[in-house]
């Protein structure tokens, strides 16, 4: 029991707020008197009460913080100095915790609570009091000393101090609080699944973007490493998703490889600045002949590449768990960010019946150079304000619903299908008159998300619709003649479904293949019907054209079973394509820096890659230039391989059969079954690059889609009509003498056939009209020259008794045109 004078100062000193009478039973218990171990990291969550500070003061009055190896720092808070302050509680206030509660204080601290107090828990139970007692502090409570502002609600030294009445009277110590005991372990588990994900998002959205490995901005010269096995296994493959040549032992193998196994090997990277490092991803050797990945890594940074400094976790050297299998990118954050120059990946073990072999990329945000008074040379910035960001389904929707808003009078958003999870595949059509077809304007239509991890494309369709939007609207010439005189169609995602598993990865932990096919497995440009090998046996047996068309090859039985393999997604573009008479188009890919055309299946077709051409392998030539050449990052001097083709040689075109054979694909679909010409724009090396990069990839891409989109134009064009009524014929044939390739017209009798520069002999033809023939010649001018056609009803429909329109003759008429017919008869049977 305290002496007289101990007593006499603590009713001389400042008190802290009286303690409240306890809430009845029926009122919920406040917020913060939880029965739960304090959060570790916060500060002042001690499960002491106001005074609890005093219990490790030093001998200055200065409370201490909790021992080594508690887990907690207590804050440094001062408490009036006194020659009678003890360093335990006062009797009747609640005791410290024990050892093992990650908040106790020293040991020699300790009070024994005097009869009729709360007990502490045993040794070893943690922070869980037995029941009706409390152990934690109000959230967001501190130690701080008396005086000092108090939480909202009483800390357990509040509800343990004696009433005003003198320090030896006790507490008063109502059963019914049990009631509320058991109130504060529900809000409890109400509060525990939000805290975990708020904790545990920041790690998995790292904020510095990747150095540009995978991308190529980081050169071949920035990668070293301390042994490789051959060159094609060297630093200069150790990239993020770098894939593999067919055959083992090239230059181009798919990742770096140590010539030695042990753990002083190392890959290196120099970002050529200051840069603040935050993260490591890791992936195994690409190849189909060996499995070989790091199971676990050091990272060491230096400044000079003299003076290498560990990674710490603390006090001990950070070891980073690695893959398990080749292909899945693993991300490592590091414990905390390091500012270097340089950084090197230390393998410590590997895949024990592999090698050292790993592909890498390196997180990081360039630093500004203290030394230097000029800024970094970077890439420019784009000047159009564009929306440079990923997009998913509800974004993108967003986004499209913003720009038909803004330009309402020259945009239309429609739907062509749903994808298998339900997902509507949207499109925005751009024209002076949209959700009409006129007469004398073709159409064109872009694709994107075919496979739904590519999704550069994607979002350079979104930022298009936005140029052009904002473009026509501030009278840009080359944007309204655009508009004005061609009818535009962008499907932004052919795969929403591959998409949305990407997105939920992110740009660098998706892989090479996730989010690839739909959602029922199916590759997309493999499903479309193959009819490239019924011409081909056409041809072989001389039945083209004349009993087997070369164009509009109908689709086979088979393939319009309900039971065929046939996705939703796939349905779907086949009808858009049977709805409206498209005449150019491109589909945009990722993973590559190239541009196809048919083509694409392999007329052998045991043979993996066999040059194939079309018909008009001259104008998809001329295309496939068109956007090659006037990419930014194609045309680059500088530009390095990005896997293992070297596709600089041939102008960055390939006939698509002569690089990678694929059945199926919706090029020749679209070539042989409309009259839709399309190619195959590979965008970039990287699949999904950083949001980071979006800009730089518009400005690449931005005048090859604008050039590509003015090609509609190029060759001739023209309305096919009957010379009676001066209608339009539909369906009738439009053939170029030396091309075995037809065209079509539109409902309306008007076509579009894309040639290049010359002189051609055109022959229009229908169904009971007689063909007519003409020359048409085409300028060098991006200007198509009209070429139409009047059709004269032909002998035989005369004779049937019908017009070419399908209406009945007179009665009168017929009679006549039977009875001449019958006499040529006669006249003829008596000639010698």
């Amino acid at each position: 029991m305290l002496g007289l004078p101990l007593a006499l100062l603590l009713l001389l000193a400042p008190l802290p707020p009286p303690a409240r009478a306890a809430p009845p039973a029926s009122r919920p218990r406040p917020r913060g008197l939880a029965a739960a171990p304090p959060e570790p990291g916060r500060p002042g969550a001690t499960g002491m009460g106001a005074l609890g500070g005093a219990a490790g003061a030093a001998p200055g009055g200065t409370a201490t913080g909790p021992p080594t190896g508690t887990g907690t720092a207590l804050p440094r808070t001062t408490v009036p100095s006194s020659p009678h302050t003890t360093a335990g509680p006062p009797k009747g206030t609640t005791a410290s915790l024990p050892k093992g509660t990650g908040v106790a204080p020293p040991r020699s601290t300790a009070a024994t609570p005097p009869k009729g107090t709360t007990a502490s828990p045993p040794k070893g139970t943690g922070a869980t009091p037995p029941k009706g007692t409390t152990a934690a502090p109000p959230k967001g409570a501190t130690g701080g000393a008396p005086g000092s502002a108090a939480p909202s609600s009483r800390g357990p030294s509040e509800r343990g101090r004696p009433k005003e009445g003198g320090p030896g009277t006790k507490a008063p110590a109502p059963r019914k609080k049990l009631v509320r005991v058991k109130v504060v372990k529900k809000k409890v588990v109400k509060k525990k699944p939000k805290a975990p994900a708020e904790d545990a998002a920041p790690p998995q959205q790292p904020q510095c973007p990747p150095l540009g490995l995978e991308s190529l901005r980081v050169q071949d010269s920035q990668l070293r490493s301390s042994s490789d096995k051959r060159y094609g296994l060297g630093a200069h493959r150790g990239r993020l998703n770098i894939q593999s040549g067919l055959y083992d032992g090239d230059f181009f193998d798919g990742g770096w490889c140590a010539g030695h196994e042990d753990t002083e090997q190392w890959l290196e990277v120099d970002a050529r600045r200051l840069t603040n490092f935050t993260g490591v991803i890791t992936q195994g050797l690409n190849s189909i002949w060996t499995y070989d990945w790091v199971t676990s890594y050091k990272v060491q940074v230096s400044n000079d590449t003299r003076t290498w400094q560990p990674c710490l976790n603390g006090t001990e050297e950070a070891v980073f768990p690695g893959n398990k299998d080749p292909e899945t990118p693993v991300l490592n954050l590091l414990p905390s960010p390091v500012v270097a120059r340089y950084l090197r990946i230390n393998p410590q073990t590997w895949f024990q019946n592999g090698t050292i072999c790993l592909r890498a990329e390196v997180l990081g945000c360039p630093l500004p150079d203290p030394n230097n008074v000029y800024s970094w040379h970077s890439q420019p910035l784009p000047t159009d304000k564009l929306d440079f960001r990923h997009h998913n389904y509800k974004e993108m929707r967003k986004l499209m619903k913003r720009v038909n808003d803004e330009c309402p009078d020259i945009t239309r958003i429609y739907s062509i299908g749903k994808s298998y999870l339900g997902l509507k595949m949207y499109v925005m059509e751009i024209s002076d008159n949209p959700g009409q077809h006129e007469v004398g304007e073709p159409e064109f239509r872009y694709v994107a998300g075919m496979h739904g991890n590519e999704v550069l494309g994607r979002e350079l369709l979104l930022n298009l619709m936005e140029y052009l939007c904002r473009e026509f609207r501030l009278g840009n010439p080359r944007v309204v003649q655009l508009v004005t005189e061609t009818r535009i169609h962008l499907l932004p995602s052919m795969n929403p479904d591959g998409y949305e598993t990407a997105y939920k990865l992110g740009s660098e932990l998706s892989g090479w293949a996730t989010g690839r096919w739909t959602y029922e497995g199916i590759d997309l440009n493999h499903n479309f019907a193959d009819l490239n090998t019924a011409l081909w046996d056409a041809e072989d047996n001389d039945l083209v054209p004349h009993e087997f068309p070369n164009h509009y090859i109908p689709i086979p039985e088979y393939y319009t079973f309900a039971n065929a393999t046939v996705a939703p997604e796939t349905r779907a573009v086949i009808d858009w394509m049977q709805r409206y008479p498209f005449v150019l188009s491109a589909n945009l890919h990722g993973g590559e820096l190239v541009v196809t055309y048919p083509f694409d299946m392999t007329r052998t077709y045991w043979k993996a890659q066999e040059l194939t051409p079309t018909a008009d392998d001259g104008v998809f030539r001329w295309l496939a230039t068109v956007y090659a050449t006037s990419n930014l990052a194609m045309a680059s001097e500088e530009r390095r391989l990005c896997h293992y083709d070297d596709f600089i040689r041939f102008g960055n075109i390939i006939n698509g059969a002569n690089w990678h054979t694929v059945p199926g694909s919706m090029n020749d679909f679209s070539y042989l079954h409309t009259n839709c010409f399309e190619i195959t724009v590979e965008l970039s090396c990287d699949k999904f690059p950083h949001a980071s990069e979006l800009p730089a990839e518009w400005e690449n891409n931005r005048e090859s889609l604008l050039l590509y989109m003015e090609q509609v134009h190029r060759g001739i064009k023209g309305v096919v009509r009957d010379r009676d009524t001066e209608q339009g014929i539909a369906n009738a044939i439009i053939s170029v003498d030396g091309i075995n390739h037809d065209v079509r017209t539109a409902f309306d009798g008007d076509y579009w056939r894309l040639l290049n520069p010359g002189e051609y002999e055109v022959t229009a033809r229908a169904e009971g009209y007689e063909a007519a023939t003409r020359p048409c010649r085409v300028s060098y001018e991006n200007v198509p020259t009209q070429c139409s056609f009047h059709l004269s009803r032909a002998q035989r429909q005369r004779l049937r008794g019908r017009l070419p329109g399908g209406s009945l003759l007179h009665p009168d008429l017929v009679l006549r045109l039977r009875s001449q017919r019958l006499r040529r008869l006669r006249a003829h049977r008596r000639a010698p």
